[in-house]
């Protein structure tokens, strides 16, 4: 196997983890691509298989914890678990442990008991003799039961017999049939031959059989585990690693005689060996019922974990762990998640396996001791969970630092308060009312992005395009200032002071527009929000140019016609990506349908359609610069120029076709030629792996057409989805893209 040491995969997007894992060994390129496309998960048909009155699938992240040394051998840990401070608390932990060899774990037996209650029997001596004298037939007649087991090395290994008294004063004798289930858990396995042997049973010993069915306190299959950690590994910047071993041992100490406290320090064992047993379709419920259990085999409950001071002033850790896993069997045929993470896992047996989960809940419960030994594990657990809870409530990457600092500040870290705060973020930037400095008041006004739905790359080339608008997507609020001027887009994170002097970037466009505006000289305070993401294709560097340009004019007091503030956008357009077509100021400005062209004069036709058509619109994990996918096609262009004219006459024809299936609203029509584009601006090479696996996506889950929007190289993709469209977004969500929310002014969701 690979190394498991891959640092910062927590900064890569899911799209980016899944091709890492795969690049590095992990991850089979049909596992890569059925994750990709979010196949993973079992289908709803599947489940209604699986059991009975199903409505619907449950999800939970699938996540990895690398950094895994265990006997020597690297693993990925898979695990499916919804607590953030899980997946780092273990890489941390597991980290640290490699400095000093990883985990070492072993496995002496592993057998599975069932068990056959017996009462009413005359005298119980002689019931137990009678049972003791026939256990060789009676291993023969369980072992019968599944002779396939013993051909492969399994089978019955013994079978014990102890004595009870039931509250009322009555005898039980309770057998135990163990079991080698091999690579099996084998829960169905036993629980046959238990409910086979018990007639035999009842019949040497005279009695009658109460209960046949196995245990779940596998203490005849105990996996331990031990690791090492130097404290020189162990320090923080507030304390040293002798303070931090030590307030490790003490908390194990304090574990030891407290059961209200061993709870909690099982239970931190327990999220890590739990989440590794959903992840490889393993019986959790079983596994963390034994484990409670043989916490409290001697009468009063206490740790599976032990920590201590080695020799050598180390800290010293080790879990006796029971614990029968299965790598065969059980769910791994009917889900396919659970397949996959046992392929994550490496673990080529049910041994390996378990030692596997022996070590990560040592690792585990090492993090949380670890974390409450050095000042608490609320700090870290609360960021981590502001940071999800930032996130599920739609956070944007550029919007995220700000709501988690004010989560925390605020002592509510909810999906309410992150909504609160997000929206208050979002309507600071848009809504502008009666804002007076001492220049005057505040102006604002707004413009369009725009989804090219055909035509990309051939519009610069005289060809036709058709677009739509995304209405209202920026707003610009702007002041007079008596400084220089400045420009704050705080999605992007763009902040700065215009240089004057400059004709390049930001501040280029800027004087552009106070020149075109007869306005150099004066200066102003320019606040943007923008629902478009940077570099996305989606018009956002027009919009920007046209929403200031309208809103500087208002604070001049000057009526400028929408041509004009055309003319201005396209002057910006051509600062930013050299030679534009001229589609995205244009729809930003007039904010319609149309079929556009530029063949040395922007011309363009609005299109009137009855309803907005039901667009999902998903990013990829990178921008797509417009100047540079437009000089890569110019530079191939010049290369093959007969080939490139008759691909954007083709591209062409596409586009004017497809505006008469747009206004008739004859969306399978519509979608085809979408298809169809797709496939020459790949041929063009302005599509990306990302951009492909999130249009396989889109068609897979309901989409009749989808294709890249925009320049390409990176940016965003436009699906055409009649009927699915949150089939669609959700699908793409499961694959870890994001989709743009609501835009249209008729409330419709792209």
């Amino acid at each position: 196997m690979s190394d498991s040491r891959i640092s910062g995969l927590f900064k890569l997007s899911v799209s980016e983890r899944i091709r890492q894992l795969e690049k590095l060994g992990w991850l089979s390129a049909a596992a890569a691509g059925d994750l990709q496309a979010g196949r993973q998960v079992v289908s709803l048909q599947a489940a209604d298989k699986m059991l009975e009155n199903v409505i619907g699938i449950f999800g939970l992240p699938l996540a990895v914890a690398p950094n895994f040394v265990v006997n020597n051998r690297d693993c990925i840990v898979p695990l499916v678990v919804e607590e953030p401070s899980i997946i780092a608390g273990l890489s941390g932990a597991a980290a640290l442990a490699r400095t000093s060899g990883g985990f070492t774990a072993s496995l002496s037996e592993s057998l599975l008991a069932g068990q056959i209650h017996v009462v009413e029997f005359d005298d119980i001596e002689d019931a137990v003799k009678a049972l003791a004298d026939a256990r060789e037939s009676l291993i023969a007649t369980a072992d019968a039961v599944h002779p396939r087991l013993k051909r492969r090395g399994g089978g019955v290994r013994d079978i014990e017999f102890r004595t009870l008294q039931l509250a009322s004063g009555s005898p039980l004798i309770a057998v135990h049939v163990l079991v080698d289930t091999g690579d099996a858990m084998g829960a169905n396995l036993v629980n046959t031959i238990c409910e086979s042997l018990a007639p035999s049973i009842a019949e040497v010993c005279g009695g009658d059989v109460a209960l046949r069915i196995l245990s779940n306190l596998t203490d005849r299959s105990v996996c331990s585990a031990s690791v090492r950690y130097s404290v020189d590994v162990l320090a923080t910047a507030e304390m040293t690693g002798e303070q931090v071993r030590d307030g490790i041992v003490l908390a194990s100490r304090i574990a030891d005689v407290d059961p209200y406290r061993a709870a909690t320090h099982n239970k931190g064992v327990m999220n890590g060996v739990d989440a590794v047993a959903i992840a490889t379709g393993n019986d959790w419920r079983a596994i963390e019922a034994g484990a409670h259990a043989f916490a409290a085999r001697d009468g009063s409950y206490s740790t599976l974990t032990k920590w201590s001071v080695d020799s050598d002033g180390k800290l010293a850790g080790s879990i006796d762990l029971p614990i029968k896993p299965g790598v065969v069997g059980g769910t791994l045929a009917s889900n396919p998640a659970a397949a996959l993470g046992l392929a994550i896992s490496g673990a080529q047996s049910a041994e390996q396996l378990a030692e596997l989960m022996a070590a990560v809940g040592l690792a585990q419960n090492f993090a949380a001791l670890r974390a409450l030994a050095t000042g608490g594990i609320q700090k870290g657990h609360m960021h981590l969970h502001a940071r999800s809870v930032a996130m599920a409530a739609g956070a944007a990457e550029s919007e995220l630092d700000d709501v988690i600092e004010r989560l925390l500040a605020s002592g509510e870290v909810k999906s309410w308060k992150a909504e609160e705060i997000l929206n208050g973020l979002q309507i600071a930037e848009a809504i502008v009312e009666d804002i007076i400095d001492d220049k005057g008041q505040a102006t604002s006004a707004t413009a369009a992005g725009k989804v090219i739905l055909l035509g990309e790359h051939a519009v610069v080339y005289g060809r036709h395009a058709l677009a739509i608008p995304i209405p209202d997507a920026v707003r610009a609020v702007v002041r007079p200032s008596s400084g220089a001027s400045t420009i704050n887009v705080k999605q992007w994170r763009l902040k700065s002071v215009i240089d004057a002097k400059s004709t390049d970037g930001v501040s280029g466009a800027i004087n552009r527009i106070l020149q075109e505006l007869d306005a150099v000289g004066s200066s102003f305070a320019i606040d943007v929000s923008s629902r478009l993401p940077r570099g996305m294709g989606l018009g956002s560097s027009a919009a920007i140019a046209v929403a200031i340009t309208r809103a500087i004019a208002q604070c001049l007091g000057r009526n400028i016609e929408d041509q004009r503030v055309n003319d201005i956008g396209y002057a910006c357009e051509q600062l930013a990506h050299g030679t534009p077509s001229g589609v995205d100021n244009t729809l930003s400005c007039f904010a319609k349908p149309m079929l556009f062209r530029n063949d040395g004069a922007l011309k363009f036709e609005t299109l009137e359609i009855a309803e907005e058509p039901p667009l999902v619109i998903g990013f990829s994990h990178h921008a797509g610069p417009t100047h540079e996918q437009v000089a890569g096609v110019r530079s191939r262009y010049d290369e093959d120029t007969a080939r490139y004219e008759s691909l954007f006459d083709q591209i062409d024809g596409l586009s004017r076709d497809g505006a008469l299936a747009l206004t008739a609203g004859r969306y399978e029509e519509l979608g085809r030629l979408m298809n169809l584009c797709h496939g020459l601006l790949n041929a063009i090479q302005v599509s990306t792996p990302d951009l492909e696996n999130m249009i396989a996506i889109a068609r897979e889950y309901g989409a009749v057409g989808a294709k890249l929007t925009g320049a390409g190289g990176g940016g965003s993709i436009v699906a055409l989805c009649p009927g699915t469209q949150d089939e669609v977004r959700s699908a793409l969500h499961r694959a870890g893209y994001t989709t743009l929310g609501p835009t249209s002014s008729k409330g419709a969701a792209f």
